[in-house]
């Protein structure tokens, strides 16, 4: 598996604030303005700037700005390296407990009762 260090600590951190989590559900609809992102989210123009900062910072997220209006959009290739991470977790906790019931079905079957 490769090791993406400091590129899903970025992403994680990123993740774990609901306010950039939210911007990045509605990208994943579309692109967006930074107007419209901020509708829904109980902060000022600038504090949503600073949540897109810390999501283009991490490559979670690009803008680009036509005149006065900046549009985001979601940057699919490091969402697929966090599924990547997160389905090597999965395999490996799933083998994990596979061989844990095997165990213990063979303890339940093929075990000795001191009763």
């Amino acid at each position: 598996m490769v090791n993406h260090g400091a590129d899903l600590d970025r992403v994680f951190h990123a993740l774990a604030d609901p306010s950039r989590r939210l911007i990045v559900e509605r990208l994943a609809r579309g692109p967006a303005s930074v107007s419209e992102l901020a509708q829904p989210l109980a902060m000022s123009l600038p504090a949503v700037m600073q949540h897109l900062q810390v999501l283009e910072a991490c490559s979670l997220v690009a803008s680009a700005k036509a005149g006065r209006v900046r549009t985001c959009r979601i940057e699919p290739a490091m969402l697929r390296q966090v599924e990547q991470w997160v389905a090597g977790q999965r395999a490996m906790w799933e083998r994990r407990l596979d061989r844990l019931g095997g165990y213990l079905s063979e303890s339940d079957h093929g075990g000795t009762s001191d009763e």
